[in-house]
């Protein structure tokens, strides 16, 4: 039967549209840098190859007045999911093709387009469906808790799950292709299960203006760039995880290479459990101990001191290169104490971001903020594995950690009211 309620209960829907969110994301820049390097691609390969999915997401404001101009989000919603489902299920088929580096590859680029586009519907979906701001403020910490409820059990969970199928048959193809094919099934039930539940608010509706969207486009897009002091804030995006861009690509490969290679030498199943679990939920705190740093001290207080706790705790990784410890005790706490602090410093970056887009077009200057952002991870990221092969990697994270010095001297510079974030 077809719910065609205006005023579904918010839970029936939001946490599923976040953990949608999540599992696209998780699968195209995360277990897509696994799955490769389990199945021999060489670091520089990879980290060229899958960094260029970021793409999608430094250019989705580009096209997101197609998504107002053609259907309502809702629909856009559900059928972003459906792609998404789909490609899950071709990268399990494609990967027992010959030449399945490239064709995978192919999938991921579509999959990221649609998980991006599937980003610009579902964010404008939920200020519909939850139309006053007490209950989008409400279901902040729920979208957030499923978002990472995806990572963790994308990077955690079926990373786990590869490692074990590779022990008992021995095959990674075999082991991703079943992994990929269960997110398929789950994904597409998503799917289902959203085109039957998801609210049909009145306002969601295409935009038949065309011309006057692409014109009011233009005069966003324009009044961003002519903001005061708009290249140091460009900088600053850009530039603040420019040693995170480059460690966090080549984290996977230097966990799971082996000892003769520089590598710590950890299992599949060891790397979802150390990296993708225990990390995961140390970014999470970290995440949420900077939120109420920034709401105690504010934004200009604090920024210095959490840009430091972001980039310091990146010696741990120097630390593991050089003495290769095999106490995965000892390993999972860098690990975390390094999440910890990326998580910290981050929630400082995204405030900054809102900073940046507080004004008339808000909403459309915060997406361009995340393009940027996007943008900052995806050059760096490219040209991190063949960094990599070329020093070694105690070499390589001693030049991660110099890397992040310009975020020390951008976070010197950048402007921000005394008052802005606290509380």
């Amino acid at each position: 039967m077809k719910i065609t309620s205006r005023n579904a209960n918010p839970w029936a829907w939001v946490p599923s549209v976040s953990f949608s969110q999540g599992v696209p994301y998780v699968a195209v820049m995360l277990l897509s840098t696994v799955m490769y390097k389990n199945l021999g691609i060489s670091n520089a390969d990879l980290a060229f190859y899958t960094a260029w999915l970021y793409l999608p997401w430094v250019v989705k404001p580009l096209w997101s007045p197609i998504v107002e101009m053609f259907g309502t989000k809702r629909r856009w919603t559900v059928l972003m999911q459906l792609v998404g489902g789909a490609g899950l299920a071709a990268v399990a088929l494609t990967l027992h093709a010959p030449d399945f580096f490239r064709w995978t590859l192919v999938i991921f680029w579509l999959m990221a387009f649609s998980s991006a586009t599937h980003d610009i519907a579902s964010d404008g979906f939920y200020m519909l469906g939850l139309p006053t701001q007490r209950q989008q403020a409400a279901f902040v910490g729920v979208r957030s808790a499923f978002y990472k409820l995806a990572m963790i059990s994308g990077q955690g969970g079926l990373v786990y799950l590869a490692g074990q199928l590779m022990k008992a048959t021995g095959d990674p193809v075999h082991a991703w292709s079943v992994v990929f094919a269960l997110m398929a099934v789950l994904f597409l039930a998503l799917c289902g299960y959203h085109q039957l539940m998801l609210p049909r608010p009145g306002d969601d509706h295409r935009h038949t203006a065309g011309g006057a969207l692409w014109q009011d486009f233009v005069h966003t897009f324009r009044s961003f760039f002519q903001k005061q002091e708009i290249g140091v804030t460009l900088g600053f995006l850009l530039l603040y995880r420019l040693g995170e861009a480059q460690l966090l690509k080549m984290a996977a490969p230097f966990l799971l290479d082996p000892r003769a290679r520089g590598g710590l030498g950890l299992s599949t199943s060891d790397f979802g459990l150390v990296y993708g679990t225990i990390g995961v939920c140390a970014l999470v705190l970290g995440g949420l101990a900077g939120g109420v740093v920034v709401s105690r001290f504010g934004l200009k207080r604090a920024l210095m001191p959490m840009v430091v706790v972001m980039h310091v705790p990146d010696l741990v990784f120097v630390y593991l290169a050089t003495a290769l410890p095999d106490n995965l005790a000892l390993v999972s706490l860098c690990l975390a104490v390094e999440q910890f602090g990326y998580g910290f410093g981050f929630a400082a970056f995204m405030l900054y971001m809102v900073l940046v887009a507080d004004g008339e077009h808000k909403t459309a200057h915060y997406a361009l903020c995340t393009g940027f952002m996007a943008l900052g991870m995806m050059l760096p990221g490219m040209v991190s594995g063949w960094i990599q092969q070329q020093l070694g990697y105690q070499q390589f994270f001693i030049w991660a950690c110099i890397s992040t010095l310009p975020a020390f001297v951008l976070a010197a510079r950048v402007r921000i009211p005394a008052e802005f974030g606290r509380q």
